[in-house]
Parts: structure tokens; sequence; C-alpha cells
């Protein structure tokens, strides 16, 4: 599903310079017109529906009513805000990835296609320890960024209830509590909207919730319809949980393809990871798309287990630079 959007405005470098940059960077999500005059722009808004325009406040006389859900008028900085009567305002001079964001955002607010549940297409591997402190954040983003250097359009979704992804990321961005209001409307229109990308890994990623409840009251079926929006449309989606076994994370194990479970070289890591294999019905669930992953140098093996992946200690303390240096290690993922 792409986005019809219309770009009306008489001044042809500023067009030229963006609809070039959303050719190349919106490609699977966004279907360009351009009209440089207010006749032609009566013509076309007379003869097609448009799911997003960006119109020069000369041409929003040649606009037909009705005819495009999700209206955005460009001004510059002299020039004030214009809200009301259906028409909202857009900076003509901000980064384009802003630009796009912001008309993603109109069109799921008028209401252009949610993406239904269970229409995923991405590889979906959930990280999961029921230890604190053994790098499973590490190890998500570890993985996150070795598929993106594969080339795949990779996505890091933070579930924990406290987000460390502050710690990696820049997060200049709008929060993921903003796309959580949104559960119940257009939410991969939202997401695709708010999302960032960062520049070292290639990897897909949201700026952290608001407060601590956004992310502690979803619910299952929350959850399942988020994981289902952000994997619409990539390659991988690399879900980070928190150390518990609750029906979220029940949930999201049923929707993945391969489950991480993370353990280091400490006596209480190796005893609850153990514990929960034996002894953990939920285990017998994810048995055979389950990996474990020797965190820090540990050595450990579990026969009960198929693949088993050993990952060095690195000797930093900075988080970016472990789970670059994990990246890059060749771990058979």
């Amino acid at each position: 599903m792409k986005i019809r959007l219309l770009i009306a405005t008489a001044d042809k470098d500023y067009t030229d310079h963006l609809s070039s940059t959303l050719s190349k960077r919106y490609a699977d999500t966004i279907e360009l017109n351009v009209c440089s005059s207010i006749e032609r722009l009566k013509d076309l808004t007379s003869a097609n529906r448009y799911d997003a325009a960006l119109i020069e406040p000369d041409f929003t006389s040649g606009v037909n009513p009705g005819s495009i859900q999700a209206p955005f008028v460009l001004i510059d900085e002299l020039e004030q805000s214009v809200e009301g009567g259906g028409l909202k305002s857009i900076r003509k001079y901000q980064r384009i990835s802003s630009i796009a964001g912001q008309v993603l955002e109109g069109c799921a607010e008028a209401g252009k296609g949610a993406g239904g549940a269970g229409a995923y297409k991405a590889q979906i591997t959930a990280v999961w320890s029921p230890t604190g402190g053994v790098g499973k954040t590490t190890i998500a983003l570890a993985y996150a960024a070795d598929r993106a250097s594969s080339g795949k359009m990779t996505m890091y979704l933070n579930l924990e209830n406290f987000s460390s992804t502050s710690v990696y990321f820049p997060e200049s961005g709008r929060s993921i509590s903003k796309a959580l209001e949104k559960l119940e409307s257009n939410l991969r229109l939202f997401l695709m909207g708010i999302r960032q990308q960062d520049s070292g890994s290639g990897i897909l990623y949201f700026c952290g919730p608001e407060n601590y409840d956004d992310i502690r009251i979803l619910t299952e079926e929350d959850v399942e319809k988020l994981i289902d929006a952000c994997a619409a449309e990539i390659d991988e989606l690399v879900v980070d949980l928190s150390s518990q076994i609750d029906q979220r994370v029940v949930k999201t194990f049923s929707m993945a393809d391969k489950v991480l479970l993370i353990a280091d070289p400490s006596n209480s890591s190796q005893a609850k990871i153990n514990q929960f294999i034996c002894q953990h019905n939920v285990f017998g669930q994810i048995q055979p798309k389950a990996i474990l992953v020797n965190n820090k140098g540990a050595r450990s093996a579990e026969e009960r287990i198929h693949k088993t992946i050993m990952l060095p200690l690195v000797q930093t303390t900075d988080p970016i630079s472990v789970f670059k240096t994990l990246s890059g290690s060749r771990a058979d993922w």
C-alpha cells in the first residue's frame, strides 16, 4: 500500500529536491504526483483523490474540496501556521525525513490503511533472559546491526518496562508514546512517521516512551498490534523484552521466528536459564526456535537447545562499542 502524495508549488528547485529525495528514500511508501500551476491543480483534484498534499499557500484556492484526505500548506519561516478547515501547516525548509513523517502521521489520522493483524512479513527475533544485566539489549542490537550490515531493512523494538534506547541511539525524534496512543487507529503509518534510523549501524528504532506506564500498561493484544505494525514492509524485526514471563512476552514468543535466550557466566544467570529450560512450560513452546546465546565468555551448553552461540567478553564500558564489536564477531546467529 502506497500513500498518494501531491506536491503543488511553483518553486521548481524546491519541488525537484523534495521529490527526488522522497523518491529515493520512500519509494515503497509514497507515490508522488507533482503540480506547478493552479490550473493544473484544479484539473488534478477534480479528477483524482489523494491521500495527502503539500500545497503552496497561493495554490490552496485551486484544490477541489474533498479530494485530499490530509492536505498540508507549505509555509516558510516568515509565514504564520495555518490550522482549521481541514488544513495543517508544514514548514517548507526542514529535514525531508521530518516532512515525510508528518505526512504519514496526517494520513494515519485521516484514516488511510492500517495494515491488518497478521499481515507482517519481517523475520521476527525475540531477545529475552530471565536475568537482568546479562547484556540482553547489547546482544539484541548486535544482532540487529549484523542483519542491517547484510543489507536487511532491520528494526529494533524495545518493549522493556524501563527502556535503555537513549544509551545507544540519539533521541531527537518523537517518542514511541505518540504511536501507542493510536493503537486503535492506523498504527503502521504512525510508526513509519516517527521511526528513526541510526546513521552508524543503519538500524531503524523508536525514541523511548515518555513515561514508565506507556509500555507497562500494554496488553497482550496491544503488543500483537504493535509487532504486526512494526513488522510490515521491513526484512527483520528484533524485539527486546523485559526479564520476566508474562502474557506479553509469551505472545511475542509465539509471533517470533527465532528466540535468543541470553546468559552470562554468573552463577545466578546460569541457574535461572537452566531453571527456565528445565521447569517452565513456555520453553516447550519455543524449543524448536530457541537459541542459547552465551555472553561475556560464558561456555555453558544445554542439550535441550539445538543451537548455542558463544560470544566473547568485550573489555569496554561503552555499550555502543560493545554491540558494534559483537555485531562484527561473525557469530553464527
